[in-house]
């Protein structure tokens, strides 16, 4: 199992679009940073009756979002892209025993976007916290590093759910256009057609959106319509449902 590990490992290291995500993932820290200097920089020169109208100058705000679409790609390349070039049918020869193989496949994805969602989630603490320094709230987002703990835990693993999805469409799609496509419906198209629902159906639809789970399983939002247990549990149902599909797929058709 070692063995195919480290196969993994290398064909993830290999990809040219892994290269590519992270860079993405590196230039959104810098826009958010850019961004949160900027909130801070008007908040300065505000009256205090209009700083309390600011929101907090949060560089996750934005990075969050955009890194869950990066590692949900990076998830789904990890196997489209075997699929596309024909080195599936190598890989598969190598590791005849296909739940091994997606096991193998699903270790590595979830390993290393977790590498990258710890990095990135404690990267745009930091800047936001060094561009703020010792402003109070509201521009501040946290008193201390305690007090982001959950936040930050939240965002991580809502990151490395994104991965796991994208990893799961490859396998159920076997298109990296199919997969990407329908990353894009999942995160930005179907929660803004959850809105147009009718009162209380919207607010219920939403909830269960993969881009509003992570600030309710860190109990950060008030009076939301999931508890942090709830989150969490929907956060599950994705993850087995996204990977389900796809060793359903994997296992029972053809290379």
């Amino acid at each position: 199992m070692t063995d195919v590990l480290n196969s993994e490992l290398l064909k993830l290291r290999s990809v040219r679009s892994t290269t590519y995500v992270l860079l993405a993932i590196a230039a959104s820290l810098l826009a958010g940073a850019l961004i949160s200097y900027l909130m801070t920089a008007d908040w300065d020169t505000s009256p205090p009756d209009l700083r309390q109208k600011f929101g907090a100058a949060d560089p996750g705000v934005m990075v969050v979002p955009f890194g869950q679409f990066c590692l949900g790609v990076l998830g789904a390349l990890a196997i489209t892209s075997e699929y596309g070039s024909g080195m599936i049918r190598t890989a598969l020869v190598s590791v005849p025993r296909r739940k091994a193989y997606l096991l193998a496949k699903t270790l590595v994805v979830a390993g290393v976007s977790l590498v990258v969602a710890l990095v990135t989630s404690f990267l745009a603490y930091q800047a936001g916290e060094l561009i703020t320094g010792d402003r109070p709230r509201p521009i501040s987002a946290y008193d201390s590093l305690g007090d982001a703990v959950p936040t930050l835990s939240a965002n991580t693993a809502s990151l490395v759910l994104l991965a796991l999805v994208g990893l799961g469409l490859g396998f159920l799609l076997r298109s990296t256009a199919g997969a990407l496509v329908t990353l894009c419906g999942l995160l930005f198209v179907l929660p803004a057609l959850t809105l147009l629902l009718p009162h209380p159906w919207n607010d219920r639809a939403y909830s269960v959106m993969l881009p509003t789970l992570a600030p309710q399983l860190s109990g950060e939002l008030p009076d939301a319509p999931l508890s942090p247990l709830g989150a969490g549990l929907v956060m599950l149902a994705y993850l087995v449902l996204a990977l389900g599909a796809g060793a359903t797929a994997l296992l029972r058709r053809d290379a």
